[in-house]
């Protein structure tokens, strides 16, 4: 591709396919259709049109209308071939654009399908993703990623999930799978599509303040992101700020400024205050811990127990975070092995924060993680990993 159309597709495809899937009624004929307009862009750009979306959306509309003919072998075919074609507005204006997208967003994350299923059409029909990128992000072989998503539209077809917006007393709940799905893949290191398909959910959502503060956590988590991998891993206390990204830290701010004017917390906006005070040095920990108590009410799992345990080893000191750490069932989790590692060397129990250091190096899921870790076994010094340094 050229450079401007790998911008359009970037910035375009999934509203050009959720045009396309409410035209046809197809999902698989629309990505086609879409792909192949996208093909039409490569040979005839530039110039590029006034409206590049219109543009595909319109090449692609044109390209159904033309397949539709050439296999037409019943009258039904031939009246929706006839039904495209002389519809007299132009795509970008035949219902709301945005109202497409959501719809395919909610058609996508429908509690029908498995939440692997619900990623992985996500990322591939809104995010722009290829079958081999998303297999990639999740670390399983390419075939069975399209097997996945294969099956995945099957289902939507076998069951007739509806393509549409939920209904007023659904959407609560519906919302909360759509934002768990963006935030799996963020933290499955496709961190440039979710927080793509986050800005959308805000232009789509915007009176639903989780969405705010989702996307505020994910720009907030982002910024630090390249401080964080410098050489390997670096933790919190001991990363070059010059790196942090300050345009994501300010617009992640000014998100979380408009949450709180707003007063209703949730688990996705505590978490990005939280965020915004450690992208707001020096970490007043006094602050994350009382937001920390405020999440735990809200989602009182042994993961926010363990990152509270943390802030409470910064405001009450190790002894009392052990206590709380020792009390968690997360034997596998590596952060818990790592927190409880910190906590022992700074206790001066040296032998057993040697052993909780190469347990968590054991389970550490990168290399770099892997490799500060057993570094904590024979230096004893250079920072604490804690789970405030994890996306």
């Amino acid at each position: 591709m050229t450079s401007e159309v790998e911008r359009v597709f970037r910035e375009e495809y999934g509203r050009a396919v959720s045009v396309l899937v409410r035209q046809l009624g197809d999902i698989d004929l629309a990505e086609e259709m879409v792909a192949e307009a996208f093909a039409e862009a490569v040979r005839r750009w530039p110039p590029v049109p006034p409206s590049p979306a219109g543009w595909i959306i319109t090449t692609a509309r044109n390209k159904a209308v033309d397949r539709h003919r050439r296999e037409s072998t019943r009258d039904a075919r031939h009246a929706q071939a006839h039904l495209l074609a002389g519809d007299p507005q132009p795509p970008e204006e035949v219902g709301a654009v945005q109202d497409d997208r959501l719809r395919l967003i909610f058609t996508c994350c429908h509690p029908a399908l498995g939440r692997a299923a619900q990623v992985a059409l996500t990322l591939k029909l809104l995010g722009g993703l290829s079958t081999a990128e998303i297999a990639a992000a999740f670390l399983v072989p390419e075939p069975t990623m399209a097997q996945r998503i294969v099956r995945a539209k099957r289902k939507i077809a076998r069951a007739r999930i509806p393509y549409r917006v939920p209904h007023d007393a659904d959407l609560p709940e519906r919302v909360t799978s759509v934002l768990a799905v963006v935030y799996l893949i963020f933290n499955q290191g496709a961190a440039a599509a979710a927080i793509r398909l986050g800005r959308q959910l805000l232009e789509l959502i915007p009176d639903e303040p989780e969405v705010r503060g989702l996307l505020a956590l994910m720009l907030l988590t982002e910024s630090r992101r390249a401080a964080r991998t410098a050489g390997g891993f670096v933790p919190l206390d001991r990363q070059d700020r010059t790196l942090w990204d300050a345009a994501l830290i300010a617009e992640g701010h000014a998100l979380v400024r408009e949450c709180l004017r707003r007063g209703r917390p949730g688990p996705y906006q505590l978490q990005a205050a939280i965020q915004a005070v450690h992208t707001d040095p020096p970490t007043d920990w006094t602050q994350v811990l009382a937001l920390y108590d405020q999440l735990l009410g809200r989602l009182p799992t042994p993961v926010v127990a363990l990152n509270r345990a943390v802030a409470v080893a910064e405001v009450e000191g190790p002894a009392a975070a052990l206590t709380l750490v020792d009390g968690l069932q997360l034997g596998d989790y590596p952060p818990w092995h790592a927190v409880r590692a910190d906590l022992l060397r700074r206790l001066g129990r040296r032998a057993e924060a040697d052993a909780a250091y190469a347990r968590a190096a054991e389970l550490a899921p990168t290399e770099g993680e892997r490799l500060f870790l057993e570094g904590r076994m024979t230096s004893g010094s250079g920072g604490s990993w804690t789970g405030q340094d994890r996306p």
